[in-house]
Formats: C-alpha cells, sequence, structure tokens
C-alpha cells in the first residue's frame, strides 16, 4: 500500500496511535526526497521536508487528492489555507495594521490601524496629508455597511451559511458594487480574507466559500504563495490573488479590497501585510 494510502487510512480510523502515524509521516519523508516539488505542487524553495509532510496530511484530511505529478488546482490551494487558518490563533495586540504597497517605489505605500473600540488611523491613503498618520473617519466595513469586531466573530463558521448571511446583510447601495447588490458573495468574501480583521474559524470558512466559486484557476508557485485568477462578477478583468497556503494569507492581488469598503483594481500585483501588533500608529 502506497504511504498516502496509509496516511488516508490512518486519518479515517477513530484515534490512530501516535507511533502509527509517525511511522507512516517517517517513510513519507523517506519517499518524497528528490521529488517533494512535484507532489506538492504549491511548495515554495526552501520548505522542509516536514512541513511537506504536514501538507499531505492536510490535503488527505480534506479529503483532497492530488494525482502524482499533478498540478494542484485553485480550489484545492483555497481548501489548503482553509485548513491552515482553522488552525492558526487569531493573535493579539491593541491594533489590527494592514500595509498595502505598490511595485512603484514612487508611490506610498497605504497603512491603517484599528483598535477593538472601532476607532481607527491611517497614513498614505487618499486624501491623507503625505506621510502624516491621521483618525479616519470611516470605520471597517463589509457589504455597504459598518463592521465591528463583535459582528465579525458572530458570523458563521460553515461555508454555505456564511454565503447565506452576507446575501442577507444590508447595506448602503451607494457602497456596494452592481454584483454585491445583486447578492453575489464574491466581493465581501474576500474582504474576509484579505483586510479585515476575521476570526480564524470565520476566515477558514471563507477560504472553503470561495473553493466553491466557479471559475477558479491556479497559475502555479509565485513570490508570496500561489497565484490564482478568479474571474471577476463585474464582469471587468480577472482578479488575482497570491494566496500563501501555509499561512492562510492573501499576500498580493491586483483588485484592492480596503477594510474601510473602498475598492481599487490595477494592472499590477500589491502586496498586502497584515497583523495584530501593541505599536502605535505613526
Amino acid at each position: 500500500m502506497d504511504d498516502l494510502d496509509t496516511l488516508a487510512t490512518l486519518l479515517t480510523k477513530p484515534e490512530p496511535s501516535t507511533e502509527a502515524i509517525t511511522r507512516s509521516r517517517s517513510r513519507l519523508q523517506d519517499r518524497m526526497r528528490g521529488r517533494a516539488r512535484r507532489r506538492i505542487g504549491w511548495l515554495m524553495p526552501g520548505v522542509g521536508l516536514a512541513t511537506a509532510a504536514a501538507a499531505v496530511v492536510a490535503v488527505i484530511a480534506m479529503g483532497v487528492t492530488t494525482p502524482a505529478g499533478a498540478p494542484v488546482s485553485g480550489s484545492e490551494v483555497l481548501l489548503m489555507a482553509a485548513t491552515s487558518a482553522e488552525r492558526t490563533p487569531q493573535g493579539s495586540g491593541t491594533y489590527w495594521y494592514v500595509r498595502s504597497e505598490w511595485s512603484n517605489p514612487e508611490i506610498p505605500a497605504m497603512e491603517s490601524w484599528t483598535r477593538r473600540d472601532g476607532r481607527r488611523w491611517t497614513k498614505g491613503e487618499p486624501g491623507d496629508p503625505p506621510g502624516v498618520v491621521v483618525p479616519s473617519p470611516l470605520s471597517l466595513r463589509l457589504k455597504g455597511a459598518e463592521v465591528s469586531f463583535e459582528d465579525l466573530e458572530g458570523l458563521p463558521t460553515d461555508p454555505e451559511a456564511l454565503k447565506a448571511r452576507i446575501t442577507e446583510r444590508k447595506g448602503s447601495a451607494g457602497d456596494m458594487s452592481r454584483s454585491e447588490q445583486r447578492g453575489d458573495p464574491l466581493f465581501p468574501l474576500l474582504s474576509l480574507i484579505s483586510e479585515l480583521p476575521t476570526p480564524s474559524e470565520v476566515r477558514s470558512a471563507a477560504f472553503r466559500a470561495l473553493a466553491t466559486t466557479p471559475g477558479v484557476e491556479s497559475r502555479g508557485v509565485v513570490e508570496g504563495g500561489q497565484e490564482l485568477l478568479i474571474p471577476d462578477p463585474e464582469g471587468g478583468r480577472e482578479i488575482k490573488l497570491v494566496v500563501d497556503p501555509e499561512t492562510a494569507r492573501v499576500t498580493r492581488t491586483n483588485v484592492l479590497l480596503s477594510g474601510d469598503g473602498s475598492t481599487a483594481s490595477t494592472d499590477e500585483l500589491i502586496s498586502v501585510t497584515t497583523n495584530w501588533t501593541d505599536q502605535p500608529p505613526r
């Protein structure tokens, strides 16, 4: 029996022994030497064998099977990210920090800091004085309506229930795209995995919901993760996302979905960094 099959069998049995899983993982690591990149299409250079084995276990546990040598599909990348999101602690800090950077160094980075009480500061966003941190009058928003940290924590952790909640959500028509007004959940789901301080289990549900989106394609490994193409529900250019399946983060995109609800589409990929911090706005 192939070691992948062995691991799959172990994971479907109730509470397999630690020794059995360790033996199968060890054999798998040995067999992956020299061909890890062919087995796991999204691996980045420098990723260790232990990480590769963990990724294989995650794929099997999700029921995603990838024939040897076959590229990982866009849906599979999103499912891998969903598993990573679910097991990654949300983190803690005083501020939810977001930084967006263009490849052109002459364009200043856009930064924002949001406290749990909803107060928000920005730097480099349209209308901000150059190089100055200013209080923002705009709160975090989802589908044309203000969203608090408590609202995000209360969102469903089931993918279908999450899409239904988004469809039912009421917001200002002037702050929504045409697809959002029609009830299409794509842009809100992308907001939940990109710039909003979404709890781990809700992020996981958003990734799983996006994995069911028709037409999602993988373009393979690029800097920062795996590049995905998603059809634009507005009928425009394809949405490009670079997702790191291991950290469940969107690292680059050509459609910037800011936490305040604004959207910008560009011809290039914009780098996105998000994390909790105790460092005050500066």
